[in-house]
């Protein structure tokens, strides 16, 4: 057996055979996708930041290593496919859509798991810091810039404060610096909450995709150059633009590893919302997800497997 299939095998298939499951749920049941999106949003998610930032060590070096890189990757990612399109003439609908498309990751649903099954619990801990400032930016510069500069800073505020995993985030820095041990009842129920986040946001990736339906095979040709390009800026640019950033930045180790794989996944699945709700090409960003995600293994498994070699 390959190295490389191996590595697929045993870390990315998992992601989408379990996606696949909620694929065929979505297909055959077509269950509401707010409750489950809430049941993840508003009480899986934070279970997990919080049991993984008190059960792991990471150090605050680390925490703003992991800060700083995940809001420099959206903001450079942002600027490339700004220049990108521009160059092609993009108008300011198409433009905007390929920089959301291109600027913002599936860190969550896809990301997360990926990275346990890759790196283990200890690197997990460092990708939930990338999910939580890479949502923060989702709800703030991604509406920023998907609205067109109509979103205010007091909006932005707003909208940080809306995100539950924040809450986890300080929670468990409180918890930490006063060396406070939770009581068992409490931390078990934390985790066991914790536990069900992968699964249920790989199985939500899978109903996500489900109501995604692109016509992409009836797209003008200059059309498909644009899906060509949101595809090709997540999956190849964005990986070789992390591994840049995070030897500037000095990350090292798990830290290195859960932080380059993060920055390389498929466009996420709440632009698409993003792309409703503020009017940009809504058809060509569910195009982006769609192809960035059923293409994405021919990129994460030779990164992967670079990533587990160069850490030893």
């Amino acid at each position: 057996m390959s190295l490389l299939f191996e590595v697929f095998l045993n870390n990315l298939l998992p992601v989408f055979l379990s996606a696949g499951a909620g694929v065929a749920l979505g297909r055959a049941f077509r269950p509401d996708l707010k409750t489950v999106t809430r049941l993840a949003f508003y009480i899986f998610s934070p279970c997990l930041v919080f049991a993984s930032l008190t059960q792991t060590e990471v150090t605050g070096a680390e925490f703003g290593q992991l800060a700083a890189f995940t809001l420099s990757i959206v903001a450079a990612m942002a600027l490339l496919a700004a220049g990108l399109g521009r160059l092609l003439r993009l108008d300011r609908r198409e433009l905007v859509t390929l920089v959301v498309a291109a600027a913002f990751v599936n860190s969550g649903n896809y990301g997360l798991a990926a990275t346990r099954f890759a790196f283990g619990d200890e690197a997990l801990a460092r990708a939930v810091i990338f999910y939580i400032f890479s949502t923060i930016s989702v709800y703030t510069l991604g509406i920023f810039v998907a609205s067109l500069g109509r979103q205010t800073f007091a909006g932005a505020l707003r909208e940080i404060v809306s995100v539950p995993a924040f809450y986890a985030l300080i929670a468990a820095a409180l918890v930490r610096a006063l060396g406070w041990t939770p009581p068992a009842f409490l931390s078990r129920t934390v985790d066991l909450l914790g536990q069900a986040a992968i699964p249920v946001m790989l199985v939500l990736l899978g109903l996500q995709m489900a109501a995604l339906r692109p016509h992409a095979e009836a797209w003008p040709r200059a059309r498909r150059a644009v899906l060509a390009a949101a595809t090709l800026l997540q999956l190849v640019v964005a990986p070789l633009a992390a591994l840049l950033l995070a030897a500037g930045l000095g990350l090292r180790g798990v830290t290195w590893q859960a932080a380059v794989l993060e920055a390389s996944m498929p466009a996420a699945v709440i632009t698409t919302v993003l792309a409703v709700q503020y009017d940009l090409d809504a058809e060509l960003m569910t195009g982006a997800v769609v192809l960035s995600t059923l293409l994405s293994p021919l990129t994460l498994t030779p990164l992967i497997t670079y990533l587990l070699a160069a850490v030893r």
